[in-house]
């Protein structure tokens, strides 16, 4: 609630507005620098370009905010991310218990948790 989420652009949006009406919430957690990242991204890309009623949010394990931006103008769908470094992305981290990237978190839009 009252959060902000990036585009690739740079540009934010406000949280509530951007997933109101999303049935699903699927909180990517992913790198540039990540092999396997790499290599699911466009997977997920193209699956998020084919279907409705839901909302991907990116939470970046990349180095630093221009790693975090150029990975998703090269190769992510046009989805949304959490400020890099910031505390939601830390308390995200912590509340899906995140041990390794990618992990994909996918919940209700109530936060109720559907699949880790």
């Amino acid at each position: 609630k009252g959060a902000k989420l990036f585009k690739a652009d740079g540009t934010s949006v406000d949280a509530d507005d951007a997933l109101k009406g999303k049935d699903l919430i699927l909180f990517y957690f992913s790198a540039h620098w990540c092999p396997p990242c790499r290599g699911f991204t466009p997977k997920l890309k193209e699956f998020y370009s084919k279907v409705e009623g839901l909302e991907i949010v990116f939470v970046s394990g990349d180095q630093n905010t221009d790693a975090m931006f150029s990975y998703m103008k090269e190769s992510h769908g046009d989805w949304l991310a959490v400020e890099h470094g910031s505390q939601l992305s830390d308390d995200l981290n912590n509340k899906y218990d995140v041990e390794g990237i990618p992990t994909l978190v996918v919940v209700k839009a109530d936060g109720t948790l559907i699949n880790k």
